[in-house]
Order: structure tokens, then C-alpha cells, then sequence
């Protein structure tokens, strides 16, 4: 191991204390555990650029005080220590996301924008990451474009065209590590001070990305069938960000007579549209419905997409499609910008969707995305029945749910958790204190296996009935 000090040179206390101070505070703390083997005195000497006289006597100290034995023609050990010096130390306590994330895993985890793993073609995906990373393709292991690969690029833009009705050439294509850190990137390519409007309730990471740019933020409210557009009309936005193919949370989908107020709006006040297509792959009810993307003629609409919740999360690896202003923009103002998205995974990325492996791995995701859902909606309707109202059962990974038993939110959760069932508040998703006459609970089910599926709603129903 090594030490690394920073000595106080303004102090009397000679560096030999300074350093046998510190390394007793590391050993009583726990930051360095009994039996390892401390650095010799020439390497530390070394590596601190001090005497060899200076480390031979803070080590004689803490041998003296039973912290360390020195081992013949071996080194020098920490010892056990009889008292629990970590245990006297104040902790800080841990804020609830921290407390959230050591949790136990729950068996029957409805967590949203969780995917099915079981039925992921890891050996297609392993044999061209494989080829990726062979001598012919030593190109892969250098810096890339910083938009992305342009050859990944292209494969998007015909999938977001034939699948989405998406308008775009390569050259408008941005990738990112997920829509956080886009959304980051567009708000400095537009250098944007002006006042942005969002679906409430909304997608609770955009708004935080929005919030630490110090924009203004005007929520507005939602109708059965979206946002509310009269509203965002009398507002003062210049931006407005949604997720019209599966409103997060609530799960409606714009219609098309809206999605073309929208682009009026943003033509005559000369804005721009955010559309999120966070999961537009998935549609269980109804035609679809192309991306408002694709119905702008005037060049409107920033669209955002990822894999993360088609393919998996782990590969961090999202796409924005800016207008030919805005890329433009980005070219001119920020040329030392690199690509964040690993090179290996777009290659393999790429070749994934060349070789038609993509086309195929999402129609057979549809198939089982739809059995899942159907599952779920039959499962609630048989077991829960009128004690619940599902609400945006249209397309997505997830689902909410309306509980009738006189429980809050916070209730719920407990409850379902008593049950070993994991389910997810929506308070978070309104800007502002919300009355609901029920409480909204959010139920995913991308990850969860059909057979836990109807297990967890059985275990539900116990929870909130029985």
C-alpha cells in the first residue's frame, strides 16, 4: 500500500509526529485493517520525499504504543486493536438516498426502467464486442468523433426514421451517456437562461438538470390526454420539455391533434420542443403514433432517445437529435468537446444493428413486454379489482397505480415492503405540494419475471387489503 500525507510546514510539530499522528488515526479508524503490510521505510521515505530517519522513528513510536510489529526480513503489520476506536467516532448520518441504495434487494422488485435481462442475446452481444477488440480493429481503441461513430450514427438515423417517423441525417445526431448528461449538452449549446416549461407531474431528472442551470421552470399542469397547452401558451416559456409517446409518469400519449398545437406554439413564439422518447418503442393499445419530430416542418423539435430501456442500462448510450441551427452551434462553440459514450460499445453497437440483431432483439422485447403487461393488468384486475385504478396501461414499462384503502403514499410502501414487494412513490414527480384524493403508486415490471409478477400482486393485495 502506499501513504500519502500532507505535511503542515507552518507548524512546530516535526514531520516524524505529523506522520506517526496520522498513520495511528488511519489504523484506529479502520482506514488501514489489522495485518497489512505497511510500506518499508526506504518507499515511504521515498514516495513522501522525506529522511528515512523521519519514518524509521514515527514507526518505532506506533511499535512502541502496540499499533505495529515490525517481521524480520519481512515488514511492518498493523496489529489487531482490543478497543474499537471506529466505533467512538461520530458518523455522519447517511441521507436516504444512500440508505435506499444499501437496502436488500427485494425478490419482487417493481422498480420502473428496469429491462428483462433473461432474454438479452448476451452471446451475440460478447462475440461482437469480441471482434470489436481484435488486432484488425485497433482503430476502436483510439479517440472518436465527438458527436459518436459516424457509421453508428447512420444505423440510428434509419431506425428512428422507420420506426418513429424520426427526420434526420447523421450529421444531426449527438450521442451521450444517458439524457441527464444531453440534456446538460443542450442546455450549454443553447446557452439557455430562458424560461423552460415542464409537464407536472414530470420527469424529476430533467428538472433537476434545468433547476442547476438556474433556469426558470414553469410546471404545467396535465389534461386526460397531456399536457395542458393553453396553459403553457400563457405562460412565459421559451422552452418546453415532454415525454409525449408515454407521459412519464401518468403514462397518457399526446394525441395528434395536440402535437400539433405544440408545434404551432413553438413556430409564432419562435421556441423550441424537448421531446423525451424515453420508451416510444414499447406501445401496447392503439397505431402508433409517429414522434413530434416527425411531423416538424420548421425545424422545432430537439428528440431525445436511449437504449436503456430497449437494450441495457449499463451501456450508458443515448442520442439527441438537434435541429441543423443547434448542431451547427455545437460544432462552432464547442469543438473540444469528446464523445463520452465508450467507442467499444458504440462499435459493438453498430455492428449489432448492421447485422440485424437490434430489429430483432426489439420485436421480440415487444413480444415480451406485451405478455408481461397483460399479465399485469389481468393479474390487478382478478386480485385487486376495483380496490385499485390503473392508470397509463398504454404502452411503457410501467404502469400507476390508484390504492383505495385509506393508506398515504409512504404507507403503501411500507406495507408492500413488509411483504418483501418493492413499489415506488410519485410525490417526487410534482414541483409543488400536490393533493391527490388517492395515492399514486408506481409499478413497474420490465425486470420482473411473469411468474413474480403474479406472485408480488397477491403479496400486494395482502399488504394494502387483508
Amino acid at each position: 500500500m502506499e501513504i500519502t500525507i500532507s505535511f503542515n510546514e507552518t507548524t512546530n510539530e516535526p514531520l516524524y509526529y505529523q506522520l506517526y499522528q496520522y498513520i495511528k488515526k488511519e489504523i484506529q479508524t479502520g482506514k488501514i485493517a489489522k495485518d497489512t503490510r505497511l510500506p518499508s521505510i526506504r518507499t515511504l521515505a521515498s514516495h513522501l520525499k522525506i529522511s528515512k530517519n523521519t519514518v524509521e522513528i514515527a514507526y518505532q513510536q506506533l511499535i512502541a504504543e502496540g499499533y505495529i510489529q515490525s517481521k524480520a526480513k519481512s515488514g511492518y503489520y498493523v496489529l489487531e486493536m482490543e478497543t474499537n476506536f471506529s466505533s467512538q467516532i461520530k458518523q455522519q448520518p447517511s441521507n436516504h438516498l444512500e440508505q435506499a441504495f444499501i437496502e436488500e434487494e427485494s425478490i419482487y422488485d417493481f422498480r420502473q426502467g428496469q429491462v428483462d435481462l433473461t432474454h438479452f442475446p448476451f452471446s451475440i452481444w460478447r462475440k461482437l464486442t469480441n471482434q470489436c477488440l481484435s488486432p484488425e480493429y485497433r482503430n476502436n481503441f483510439l479517440y472518436g468523433h465527438q458527436q459518436g461513430e459516424p457509421e453508428l450514427r447512420k444505423e440510428i438515423a434509419n431506425y428512428l426514421y422507420q420506426s418513429r417517423g424520426v427526420l434526420c441525417t447523421p450529421h444531426q445526431i449527438i450521442l451521450g451517456a444517458g439524457i441527464q448528461q444531453l440534456l446538460t449538452l443542450f442546455c450549454q449549446i443553447t446557452g439557455n437562461k430562458e424560461p423552460i416549461a415542464i409537464e407536472n407531474p414530470g420527469y424529476d431528472g430533467a428538472r433537476m438538470v434545468f433547476g442547476n442551470f438556474g433556469i426558470t421552470i414553469y410546471p404545467i399542469e396535465l389534461e386526460h390526454d397531456g399536457i395542458n397547452v393553453e396553459q403553457l401558451k400563457k405562460s412565459k416559456a421559451k422552452f418546453v420539455y415532454l415525454t409525449p409517446s408515454h407521459q412519464f409518469p401518468c403514462g397518457m400519449i399526446l394525441p395528434y391533434s395536440k402535437r400539433i398545437e405544440l408545434l404551432n406554439w413553438a413556430d409564432s413564439n419562435s421556441s423550441y420542443i424537448i421531446e423525451d422518447d424515453y420508451d416510444g418503442e414499447f406501445r401496447y393499445i392503439g397505431k402508433p403514433i409517429p414522434a413530434l419530430q416527425g411531423l416538424d416542418r420548421n425545424e422545432k423539435v430537439i428528440y431525445l432517445g436511449t437504449f436503456s430501456k430497449s437494450l441495457l442500462p449499463a451501456i450508458r448510450m443515448s442520442y439527441m437529435v438537434l435541429p441543423t441551427k443547434l448542431i451547427n452551434t455545437f460544432k462552432t462553440n464547442f469543438p473540444l468537446y469528446e464523445q463520452p459514450v465508450s467507442k467499444l460499445h458504440q462499435k459493438t453497437m453498430q455492428l449489432f444493428m448492421e447485422n440485424g440483431h437490434w430489429e430483432r432483439h426489439i420485436r421480440k422485447m415487444r413480444n415480451i413486454y406485451t405478455k408481461k403487461h397483460s399479465l399485469l393488468i389481468s393479474s390487478i384486475k382478478k386480485i385487486m379489482k376495483d380496490r385499485v385504478q390503473v392508470i397509463g396501461a398504454h404502452s411503457g414499462l410501467h404502469i400507476l397505480l390508484e390504492v383505495h384503502n385509506g393508506m398515504n403514499e409512504v404507507e403503501l410502501i411500507q406495507a408492500a415492503k413488509n411483504k418483501s414487494v418493492k413499489v415506488y412513490p410519485t410525490s417526487r414527480f410534482w414541483m409543488n405540494a400536490h393533493k391527490q384524493t388517492y395515492p399514486l403508486i408506481q409499478i413497474g415490471f420490465g425486470g420482473v419475471s411473469e411468474e413474480l409478477i403474479y406472485d408480488g400482486i397477491i403479496r400486494l393485495n395482502e399488504a394494502w387489503f387483508q
